[in-house]
């Protein structure tokens, strides 16, 4: 081996890391366009059995179901918001002329029939907290301007909203329009079998992404319909929250779960600890507990065993993986992902052996 072929080798090292590094960059500096474009694929796969319906069933043109499933989805999106925004200012204006040392003054209380129904303390719970000051140094004015700025913060997002569905039309139009576009980095002889894997990603996924959407929607009745019961202010947008949580894994639910329990608790502020507010409290929790199981004993086993077709093991391990190397976004996507690469292995690998066994029920 010669000096110069050294020097070539050390070049194009050099170079493929310079590029890598480049690549990297610009992906960063386009990184809300990436993120536009992966939500408007989930949005196409959501439409996709939608349109495919119309085109099949009712012998739509294609162009004609695209434009009535993207109608049906902003009609769902804007009937969303049409609810959840008017609560939110509504909220926002009533904390913004919230007296808050009222509101201080309740949750001091709040604290002290706490302490002093399970007895955590055996002294003077009101007089130690006068003293104290606990919640003297507690600016409850965040509550107000966080809200207000969540509300503007939406507002913001109408751009973005106005793009992601734009980029999911021309998905469900143009199917092939991101195939054809892999297809021109892929040997000729390989298109065939990229075709395929294409199409079967296409489907499971479909199913995965309509199995939350229905996820969501059961577990959304269930806590609204608890809520309501026991007379929880602002019952539809807590319902949502926490069923939109549970699109995290293992770590959505606790948080869902304490939020919850949060809002229910200090809904009645200024009510009785033992006799209004624990009651209910534990009424609405063991109403979440409910949701809980038939979440993880009917949604997920049927969502996971008729979309990605994987085990219950393989699914949490994946996840788990998925959240230690990219965080809660690494758990999101990591289902998705790991079905999109079981059936590119099992296209262009099928007979390995470790392929066969985690592919067999694809």
């Amino acid at each position: 081996m010669t000096s110069k072929t050294i020097s070539e080798g050390i070049l194009r090292a050099l170079g493929i890391i310079v590029g890598v590094f480049i690549l990297g960059y610009f992906l960063y500096q386009i990184r809300s366009v990436l993120s536009y474009i992966a939500i408007a694929g989930v949005i196409s796969l959501i439409g996709r059995p939608i349109v495919l319906f119309l085109r099949r069933k009712l012998k739509f043109n294609n162009t004609i179901a695209v434009i009535a499933t993207m109608l049906l989805l902003i009609g769902i999106i804007a009937g969303i918001i049409a609810l959840f925004i008017p609560l939110l200012v509504q909220q926002g204006q009533n904390l913004s002329l919230l007296n808050i040392d009222a509101l201080q003054a309740n949750v001091e209380n709040l604290y002290r029939q706490i302490t002093d129904y399970f007895g955590v303390s055996s002294l003077d719970i009101e007089e130690s907290i006068k003293q104290s000051k606990v919640f003297a140094n507690f600016d409850f004015g965040f509550i107000p301007n966080f809200l207000n700025s969540f509300v503007g913060i939406l507002g913001s997002l109408s751009v973005g909203l106005f793009s992601v569905l734009f980029i999911a039309f021309f998905f469900l139009k143009d199917s092939k329009l991101f195939e054809d576009g892999l297809m021109v980095f892929i040997p000729n002889n390989k298109e065939g079998r990229l075709k395929n894997s294409i199409a079967k990603i296409k489907d499971l996924l479909s199913r995965y992404f309509v199995g939350l959407v229905f996820q969501i929607l059961i577990l959304f009745v269930i806590y609204s319909i608890v809520l309501f019961i026991f007379g929880i202010e602002n019952a539809i947008v807590i319902a949502f929250l926490c069923a939109l949580l549970n699109l995290i894994p293992y770590v959505g639910p606790i948080i869902g779960g304490v939020l919850m329990l949060i809002l229910s608790m200090t809904s009645n502020l200024g009510a009785d600890f033992s006799t209004v507010i624990l009651p209910k409290t534990s009424y609405v929790m063991i109403g979440f507990v409910v949701g809980q199981l038939v979440d993880n004993f009917f949604s997920q086993p049927f969502i996971f065993s008729n979309s990605v077709k994987s085990h219950p093991l393989e699914i949490f391990l994946v996840i788990i993986i998925g959240g230690l190397l990219f965080g809660v976004t690494g758990m999101i996507i990591a289902v998705p992902g790991y079905t999109a690469i079981k059936v590119i292995l099992k296209e262009f690998l099928a007979e390995n052996k470790i392929v066969k066994s985690l592919t067999k029920n694809l």
